[in-house]
């Protein structure tokens, strides 16, 4: 259920995202509520369909971007493999892991979108695209960690909820 789930609202998140997000820039840097999405998947508890919303999400935002396959399948995936590692054996402050996790995710995404960028003969000046995208980006993807931690943690507990004892 939580796989057929991930379809829709992924999908409608990369629709917000292309339609409406990537037009409220700070500076050159948007928010990516996708990364969002799948980062606050991954950090609930009794989720187990994790790594298949990081493979939808990352198939979903290479369609109407113009960078090469994969590029966001691997930034998700490896966001996901992080709060998995988190999730599983570090932190127990969901909180704080959620910003761990939406830091080192903008990290992943913009780190290859550089390198593919690079590979592909259309580089960019490193500190520009720091100062101007990356930073940007990650203050806007901080801020909305928490709104969508909350709504995904309301989704999760929904689709997945808790035992109760008798």
């Amino acid at each position: 259920m939580a796989v057929l789930l991930a379809f829709p609202l992924l999908g409608g998140l990369v629709m917000v995202q292309s339609a409406i997000v990537s037009r409220i820039p700070i500076l050159h840097g948007t928010a990516d509520v996708v990364l969002l999405a799948v980062a606050a998947w991954a950090l609930q508890p009794r989720v187990t369909a994790h790594w298949h919303w990081a493979v939808i999400g990352g198939v979903l935002m290479t369609l109407p971007s113009a960078l090469p396959f994969g590029v966001f399948l691997a930034a998700y995936l490896l966001t996901v493999f992080l709060a998995d590692l988190l999730r599983r054996r570090v932190w127990r402050v969901p909180m704080m892991a959620m910003f761990l996790v939406v830091f080192c995710g903008t990290l992943f995404s913009h780190g290859l979108s550089l390198l593919a960028l690079w590979l592909t003969g259309m580089p960019r000046p490193l500190l520009d695209s720091l100062n101007l995208v990356t930073l940007p980006s990650l203050v806007l993807n901080i801020l909305l960690a928490v709104p969508m931690s909350v709504l995904i943690g309301d989704l999760a507990r929904w689709l997945y909820p808790p035992e109760i004892e008798v």
